[in-house]
């Protein structure tokens, strides 16, 4: 897909979010305005390619009703939707700055190191269905692993840092790999079959972050602070979230399994948040403290 192109699908669909229902003539003259069109109105026909690709490459839908206005039917798998989502943030952000000439120096990001070396030439494999080779310097170890070959299933990104899960071909294992503790990667010739009956949600699906877990899943309750719960309310901790508002407190059910990233997000939240059950959480957390205060005694 050329760049030009994914801005221009990109444009109709963030206009078309950002306006709600649009004619054709309306949309016309936004295009006009902008600085994509070049100045040419889109014809027709140009329009009707535009939303077949938009469809195909984004899972995104434009419709037209009886006022002859299109917009965009809010459906669709969610994990679709998120990198959607995703991809059109990004590419959006990158077209108002140039349309409206902002300093990218008033902007501050956090960086994703591991994005602009090896994540292109993962999304190749995952999208190739091929093998690659590669050096790991993990954290827990004092050498790195060479000549590691690996079955690239799944891509995660999860607080600021890309992860790759798959089968690891020595241990015959499902593993997750950071992306940036990888010293050297290269695509190999070699083909791997992508199990029918595994799917993304079946390994992030219950639980926080990417550290994988084979207990169950179980129902976890935090009682959150008034105040913290408003947060809680505007950016889930996990799509199973819901909530029970109380006068001065709130209580938010999930259903997870208990890992170690689940715990590190319950301790980010302080005093704010008390885990309620299952007790093996509660535990987990006290644990955890105990061993943070044990640091200052």
């Amino acid at each position: 897909m050329a760049k030009d192109q994914l801005a221009r699908y990109i444009w109709i669909v963030d206009t078309l979010k950002r306006h709600g229902r649009l004619t054709r003539q309306r949309l016309n003259e936004l295009w006009l305005r902008s600085s994509i069109s070049d100045g040419k109105p889109m014809p027709e026909r140009t329009f009707y390619y535009y939303r077949r690709a938009i469809e195909e490459n984004f899972h995104i839908l434009i419709e037209c009703n009886k006022s002859a206005e299109y917009y965009i039917v809010e459906e669709g798998d969610e994990g679709n939707k998120t990198l959607s989502d995703w991809l059109l943030d990004s590419v959006a952000i990158s077209n108002a700055m140039k349309e409206y000439s902002i300093d990218p120096a008033r902007i501050e990001v956090e960086d994703v190191p591991s994005a602009r070396r090896f994540l292109p030439i993962v999304l190749e494999a995952v999208s190739l269905n091929q093998k690659i080779n590669f050096t790991y310097a993990g954290f827990n170890r004092s050498r790195e692993e060479n000549n590691i070959i690996f079955s690239p299933y799944f891509l995660k990104r999860y607080k600021q840092r890309w992860y790759m899960l798959g089968l690891r071909e020595k241990s015959g294992e499902l593993r997750t790999y950071a992306l940036d503790r990888i010293r050297e990667m290269r695509i190999l010739p070699d083909k791997f079959e992508m199990p029918d009956d595994l799917k993304s949600s079946d390994v992030f699906g219950n639980i926080i972050g990417v550290t994988s877990s084979k207990a169950d899943t179980r129902t976890v309750r935090l009682k959150a602070t008034s105040s913290q719960a408003k947060y809680l309310r505007a950016l889930p901790l996990h799509p199973s979230q819901q909530e029970e508002i109380h006068d001065d407190y709130s209580i938010f059910t999930y259903n997870l399994k208990l890992n170690y990233d689940l715990v590190s997000e319950i301790l980010s939240l302080g005093e704010q948040v008390k885990v309620l059950e299952p007790r093996e959480l509660r535990l987990m957390v006290i644990m955890r403290l105990r061993e943070a205060l044990a640091l200052y005694e």
